[in-house]
């Protein structure tokens, strides 16, 4: 049986949506439009499928109050983004070529 991880990264969009309170949320900020934007790029780049990488949504990441925000796994490199741009950066820079986003980093 092999341990290799089915993923070789997976990056978890927080698409919270939090209403009825003063505590931001990512989803407030866009963030499942991001995640929509991300998982087709991913595809056209052939960086998906088994032993490549993964786009998903996750609940409540806690971290809402750093801006809408996303983490890569196995590494857990957390990004907060702007705009399609910054998506852009994140899946060439960090899913494509294993390089980190400084300047998107939390």
């Amino acid at each position: 049986m092999s341990h290799e991880p089915y993923y070789q990264r997976h990056l978890f969009f927080c698409c919270n949506l939090r209403e009825g309170t003063d505590r931001p949320s990512c989803n407030g900020k866009g963030a499942s439009a991001m995640r929509d934007y991300a998982k087709p790029r991913v595809k056209e780049l052939e960086l998906s499928g088994e032993g490549k990488v993964r786009v998903n949504q996750a609940g409540c990441l806690d971290r809402c109050n750093e801006g809408p925000c996303a983490v890569v796994y196995p590494k857990g490199v957390w990004y907060t983004y702007v705009d399609r741009t910054d998506i852009d950066e994140i899946v060439e820079e960090h899913l494509q070529h294993g390089r980190i986003v400084e300047r998107l980093r939390i």
